[in-house]
């Protein structure tokens, strides 16, 4: 006779077959270190309740999508994050990548302009153009957007220290193009904390690089009405070792930061909130991925709703950005980087991204190939096209399993939340290191799982071979930097200096101040004043963080 019930199947029928033969190991557990019961039944969802937790698609709480029909009305945008040694290849590498059907731009930095130093600065020696492309002054901007027309295309900014110098010189190229700024579209990084917890590209402290964050939020919220002003970003405290369960409860807390630091400056919830995206990763546990997606959009609308007091459903709606996971790959064997990110892109996909990257099978060796970025975006397009994933909304809600891991990922990160609420938020936590502490044990955790033969990574602790890990790969032209070098100092002699210095000037007197210090950056830019002397002004009055 069939089992009635879980208890029943278990003892009857289960642990036979598990005395007889055993599994392959005492404990299944998600990378969160949520155990993985051998099945999932509606026993399993005993509190269930399908309004309360799932709703329908483009109504609240959203966890199953944002839009009632999502892919089947079109689908997400498909933005291959790039940026090379000048503007001129990162310039040729954009129009390439639009020619082959990518619908959106995503901008990389190089580390000199994401920490306000120009090209020619002596800190940025050997660090040009090497993670991204060199922005040192309104020069190089426009060679990065010549031929492209700000009006038509949408474009990402990855950058946080500098946000609001790179926004000011993106809104100087539209005017330069007959762009009103009205007409921008795109989306800023801008998202100081997570460097902070996880990635050190920060110059100020804390407290006075929120300034410039909610600076942003203000001024776009009367002059760029279609920016993005910040993507809150958990991918890159997921890049150094959190869990799904820290991504999700971190950048909560921070996105919980910026909302109330907004609404502290004078700002109304419902005024900027709907600006507001997020920034995740997705790594290879494919449904955990999955259920940490739908998990995401059920907390920000229950924080939006509840704590916040939104009234625009608009204010709810958690709208992000996906990268697969750049940890996960492996100089060894890299083709085996295709198989990882297709996983990684398809969770992504079946979890209701907005938009897009995959990372290319070379970048654990250097910056993508020509080739390796088409297969990246060719990934994406057969996703999108020729696997039937898209033809329904969320297909995999129902689920015994997604559902339960979806309740447990939300409940441990609210967890996560309520202790960072009782240390008094996540700025206050960051400054005692909770957070980084927190993601430090986490990828100790990993590594010595890894080491130890715990958790198998193919090709690298098992299933090895000897072949060679890459034959050709991206290389940074010297030529290239010299000419990058040449062109900020060439823009240094060439300018009104008189105006610049007193664009500075006045910027300075405004940083001083309270007024917002966007309008002023934005006449240091269309005056060439560069990124490293508009850094340098805020150096001088908020210091820097060490």
């Amino acid at each position: 006779m069939p089992s009635t019930n879980k208890q029943e199947w278990n003892d009857g029928t289960f642990e036979p077959v598990k005395k007889r033969f055993g599994e392959r190991r005492d404990r299944f557990e998600t990378d969160s270190g949520i155990e993985v019961d051998t099945v999932y039944t509606p026993e399993d969802l005993k509190s269930f309740d399908y309004g309360d937790s799932l709703g329908y698609p483009g109504e609240y709480p959203y966890t199953r999508g944002v839009q009632p029909n999502m892919y089947r009305g079109r689908v997400w945008t498909m933005r291959q994050y790039s940026g090379f040694a000048s503007p001129e290849e990162s310039n040729a590498r954009y129009r390439y990548l639009l020619e082959h059907g990518q619908t959106g731009l995503s901008v990389a930095f190089d580390l000199p302009t994401q920490t306000g130093y120009d090209s020619d600065h002596p800190l940025a020696a050997g660090e040009v153009g090497r993670a991204g492309v060199p922005i040192s002054s309104l020069a190089d901007m426009e060679v990065l957007f010549e031929g492209i027309p700000l009006d038509k295309v949408s474009t990402s900014m990855t950058i946080n220290a500098t946000a609001s110098i790179l926004l000011s010189l993106y809104i100087a190229v539209g005017k330069k193009q007959g762009v009103e700024p009205s007409q921008l579209n795109g989306t800023l990084q801008n998202d100081i904390l997570k460097e902070y917890i996880a990635r050190g590209t920060h110059i100020y402290p804390p407290r006075h690089s929120m300034r410039l964050v909610t600076d942003v939020f203000k001024y776009c919220s009367e002059h760029v009405p279609s920016w993005n002003t910040i993507s809150i970003s958990g991918y890159h405290m997921r890049e150094a070792g959190a869990t799904a369960v820290q991504e999700l409860a971190f950048t909560f807390a921070n996105g919980i930061a910026y909302v109330q630091a907004a609404i502290d400056s004078g700002l109304e919830v419902d005024g900027f909130a709907s600006r507001l995206s997020f920034f995740f990763a997705s790594q290879n546990n494919l449904l955990e991925e999955v259920a940490k997606f739908r998990a995401a959009r059920r907390m920000w609308a229950k924080i939006m709703r509840e704590r916040f007091k939104a009234k625009d459903p608009r204010s709810w709606r958690l709208r992000f950005h996906t990268q697969t996971a750049g940890v996960t790959l492996t100089a060894q064997q890299p083709d085996n980087n295709v198989i990882r990110t297709t996983v990684q892109a398809l969770a992504a996909v079946l979890g209701g991204t907005q938009s897009l990257h995959v990372n290319s099978r070379d970048e654990a060796l250097g910056l993508p190939t020509e080739e390796s970025a088409q297969i990246s975006l060719r990934t994406q397009q057969i996703l999108a096209h020729e696997s039937g994933v898209t033809d329904t909304v969320d297909p995999l809600a129902g689920s015994y399993y997604v559902e339960s891991l979806t309740d447990s990922l939300e409940e441990a990160a609210f967890d996560y939340i309520a202790e960072i609420d009782r240390q008094g938020g996540a700025v206050t936590a960051l400054e005692s290191g909770y957070q980084t502490d927190e993601i430090h044990e986490s990828a100790f955790k990993l590594q010595r799982e890894i080491e130890e033969r715990d958790r198998i990574v193919v090709g690298v602790n098992q299933f090895t071979t000897e072949n060679p890990p890459i034959e050709q790969f991206q290389r940074i032209d010297p030529e290239a930097v010299r000419k990058q070098i040449e062109r900020v100092q060439r823009v240094r002699h060439e300018r009104d200096e008189a105006e610049t210095a007193a664009a500075l000037q006045r910027l300075r007197a405004v940083a001083v101040g309270t007024d917002n210090t966007v309008p002023a950056i934005l006449e240091c830019v269309e005056s060439y004043a560069t990124v490293g002397e508009i850094a340098d002004v805020f150096r001088s009055v908020f210091g820097e963080q060490r």
